[in-house]
């Protein structure tokens, strides 16, 4: 009878959860789809609703010179900042994990420091690299002060990722890689490496995304010319035509082909690697 009982409360507080869930999804994704909606108005559309006729007009005025704005530019360098960020977060955050297998001398510290930044104010973080680009006499580009912003960004989720990874990691592996005659770096290399592969392509995935998407910590530290967030933010008082939105919606197909290819990689990586430990235990039988 408890149970009977029990039953539809349970019920109901199930259901309740399931709203609110989709609720969230429709929050997250809502504004999303109305930006991605509104960009295949048709050539007399405008910024807002009702929409005037369905075309990929926009999308095409795209591919034309804008009076307002550098959008192939600063796409141009979003996309590069973003490659460069991603290189050296996975290398940096793979070395880092490597070094605090083995602990040392103030690796807490360095430790809390690093996951600080995490934390720290992204408009301060870009005023005092900005400013200190300045005191220093180095101009302020988006491929020198920028990058380091948004190293102070990708940085952190790299090592806590890595630091996950590697508390899982057997040694085990490892001496036995060794013991067969393997170098330090014959064992990183086709011992490790392998097996924390797809860990890595997250990393990757992190890194280019965050820098791509970032506007704080690029305000006050990219110099004279904007990433593709800073200037879509500035085309926002400016543009009065559904070609902003268009911007948008392909920046969004372009981090989703991202997240995609990094999804795809992984399971082939892993798929291999299952077929490698498939093939070794058949060739021990």
């Amino acid at each position: 009878m408890a149970a009977a009982s029990a039953a539809p409360g349970s019920r109901g507080w199930s259901i309740g959860l399931k709203l609110l869930f989709t609720a969230f999804v429709v929050f997250l994704w809502g504004p999303l789809f109305l930006v991605i909606l509104l960009s295949f108005q048709g050539p007399t559309g405008g910024l807002t609703f009702p929409m005037n006729g369905v075309s990929f007009h926009w999308f095409l005025q795209l591919l034309e010179p804008q009076p307002i704005g550098d959008i192939w530019g600063s796409f141009e360098r979003s996309v590069i900042l973003g490659l460069m960020v991603m290189v050296l977060t996975v290398v940096i955050s793979f070395l880092a994990g490597l070094a605090f297998r083995a602990r040392f001398k103030g690796s807490t510290v360095v430790f809390y420091l690093v996951i600080a930044s995490m934390i720290m104010p992204s408009v301060v973080v870009s005023l005092g690299i900005g400013a200190g680009f300045e005191l220093l006499g180095i101009p302020r580009t988006w491929f020198t002060s920028a990058l380091g912003a948004h190293l102070t960004w990708t940085l952190p989720f790299g090592l806590l990722i890595m630091f996950a990874v590697f508390n899982r990691f057997d040694p085990s592996y490892e001496a036995a890689a060794r013991d067969l005659g393997a170098s330090g770096f014959q064992t990183i290399r086709h011992v490790v490496l392998p097996i924390v592969a797809p860990s890595l392509i997250g990393v990757a995935l992190f890194g280019f995304t965050l820098s791509y998407d970032e506007i704080a910590r690029t305000s006050q530290s990219v110099g004279p010319l904007n990433t593709l967030p800073l200037e879509l933010q500035a085309m926002q008082t400016n543009v009065t035509t559904p070609v902003i939105y268009s911007l948008g919606a392909v920046t969004t197909f372009l981090s989703l082909a991202v997240i995609a290819v990094a999804l795809t990689t992984s399971a082939i990586l892993r798929q291999r690697q299952l077929r490698k430990g498939s093939d070794a235990g058949k060739g021990m039988v």
